[in-house]
C-alpha cells in the first residue's frame, strides 16, 4: 500500500486504496463515501417477544466523509471567509512545494508545467465554484500546509476531494 502524505506538512492525506483519478496532471479527484460512525449493529438473530418491551440502545452516531475520517482531516472553511484569504494560503503552500520539489531534483521544465497547471485549475474550476467547497487540512493542521478540496458531485449525493498531485510524496507501507 502507499500513503500520500503532504509535502510541506508531513500528514497522511489519502492512500492508493481509493481510486485516484488524475485530472488535467494537476490534481487527483477521489471520490468519498458518507458512512455512519459509532453504529455497531450486532445481530445475534434473536426475535424479541411480542410481550416484551424491546430496549433501546442510546448510541450516539454520526455521518462522515470515510477519507476525512481515515485521515483525520480537520475542517478549516471559517478559516478562508473570503477567496482573497484563501488565496493568500494557497501562494504560501505553493511556494513551499515549488521548494521541496527543487530540493527532490525536479527539473524546471516540470516546475513550470506544475505551476501553469495549478494557475489555469485554480481560476477555471476552484474559483467560479468556490462557495461550494469544504476546505480541509492534515491532522497537525499546519496553516502553510495543504488544504484537500472538498465538493460534491453533480448527482448531489456522492462527495469527492480534489488533492494537488505534485505537493504529495509517497510513503510504501
Amino acid at each position: 500500500m502507499i500513503i500520500y502524505k503532504d509535502l510541506v506538512s508531513g500528514d497522511e492525506i489519502i492512500s492508493d486504496t481509493w481510486n485516484l483519478k488524475e485530472v488535467d496532471d494537476v490534481v487527483y479527484e477521489v471520490d468519498c463515501k458518507k458512512i455512519t460512525k459509532g453504529a455497531d449493529n450486532i445481530d445475534i438473530g434473536a426475535n424479541p417477544s411480542a410481550e416484551e418491551q424491546e430496549e433501546a440502545l442510546d448510541e450516539t452516531t454520526e455521518q462522515v466523509i470515510d477519507i476525512v475520517d481515515a485521515f483525520r482531516l480537520n475542517a478549516m472553511s471559517e478559516a478562508f471567509g473570503t477567496k482573497k484569504d484563501f488565496q493568500g494560503q494557497l501562494k504560501g503552500y505553493l511556494k513551499k512545494v515549488v521548494e521541496k520539489l527543487k530540493e527532490n531534483g525536479a527539473d524546471e521544465a516540470k516546475i513550470k508545467s506544475f505551476q501553469k497547471g495549478v494557475q489555469e485549475y485554480y481560476t477555471k474550476k476552484i474559483v467560479p465554484n468556490f462557495s461550494d467547497f469544504d476546505f480541509y487540512a492534515g491532522e497537525s493542521m499546519d496553516p502553510d500546509g495543504m488544504i484537500v478540496f472538498l465538493n460534491y458531485r453533480e448527482d448531489g449525493i456522492t462527495p469527492y476531494i480534489i488533492i494537488w498531485k505534485h505537493g504529495l510524496s509517497e510513503m510504501k507501507v
